[in-house]
């Protein structure tokens, strides 16, 4: 049984107790998410900050990647409207718009008048994704959480909180949050990690089953493939015709083409880059 501590070391602990209060941060503010539909999450302060102006671009300008486009924002449209929907594993070759076809979805509802906001979660900052969608569960809202380029190398293991998070745990996901990861691995592990767990483990398929399960969190997987050459000129097309570049069409694809062939892809984020280039050469502001 302890005893009560003496008189004299009572003003002692009360200052002690006071000078941790000091030191401890502060509560990080309760999300104000009247403020803005996107917000970035900031796991040192465990608060949401909010993005003013999100970095994405009309759908329709999305060219050559329509059906998964299309699955994407039914898939978004229903969540938003408070219908079931699935968690969205978005994988495929490096500059084919995944991430902009995330924002884009998004910016389609909010243009629809549908209340969805639009969280942005680091892929280092993923073992605090319990945390963000506990302080979400109870908000009058409906989320997104969205992670760019999500993926794990050997050694991690932060992908088991993920697992857990996404369908495994005993409270479940929140009803009023979907996780959408975009990356460029089909199950966000190297292919080197899962054949040294299918050589060195004891139950090799036990072992490799683990890991190729993460990804089977995903209802679903929309992969987004390398264009076609008539695809990357369609691209380029829409660009110009969106903002206001006149130039001779056989021109154009022919300065696109060299473009591309410097870069060694053809690639929407190629595609792009070349438009903004063109602009620059002509004068001519680009508003998307």
């Amino acid at each position: 049984m302890s005893l009560p501590p003496s008189p004299e070391l009572e003003p002692l602990l009360t200052r002690i107790a006071e000078a941790l209060e000091r030191l401890a941060p502060p509560t990080p503010p309760a999300p104000d998410f009247a403020s803005a539909d996107a917000f970035l999450w900031n796991a040192a302060r465990g608060a949401l900050q909010p993005v003013l102006r999100v970095n994405r671009i009309p759908l329709a300008l999305l060219v050559g990647i329509d059906h998964v486009r299309d699955i994407l924002v039914e898939n978004t449209r229903r969540f938003a409207k408070g219908f079931p929907a699935n968690n969205v594993l978005l994988w495929g070759a490096r500059g084919m718009g995944k991430s902009s076809l995330v924002k884009s979805a998004h910016g389609a509802m909010t243009a629809e008048g549908l209340p969805l906001k639009l969280v942005e979660i680091h892929r280092e900052d993923i073992n605090s994704l319990p945390a963000l969608m506990n302080s979400l569960r109870h908000a009058p809202h409906r989320f997104i959480l969205y992670c760019d380029d999500l993926s794990f190398d050997s050694g991690e293991t932060s992908y088991k909180a993920l697992k857990a998070v996404l369908d495994g745990g005993i409270e479940g996901r929140p009803e009023n949050v979907l996780f959408y990861a975009t990356s460029n691995r089909r199950h966000l592990l190297p292919r080197d990690m899962i054949e040294n767990e299918r050589a060195t483990a004891i139950n090799p398929g036990e072992a490799v089953e683990e890991k190729v399960s993460l990804a089977e969190r995903f209802g679903l997987w929309l992969g987004v493939h390398k264009c076609s050459q008539d695809d990357y000129l369609g691209m380029i097309d829409a660009y110009a015709a969106h903002f206001g570049l006149e130039m001779d069409r056989e021109r154009l694809h022919w300065e696109a083409l060299e473009w591309s062939t410097t870069r060694g892809s053809l690639a929407g984020r190629v595609a792009f880059q070349f438009i903004q280039d063109l602009a620059g050469r002509m004068g001519r502001a680009m508003e998307v």
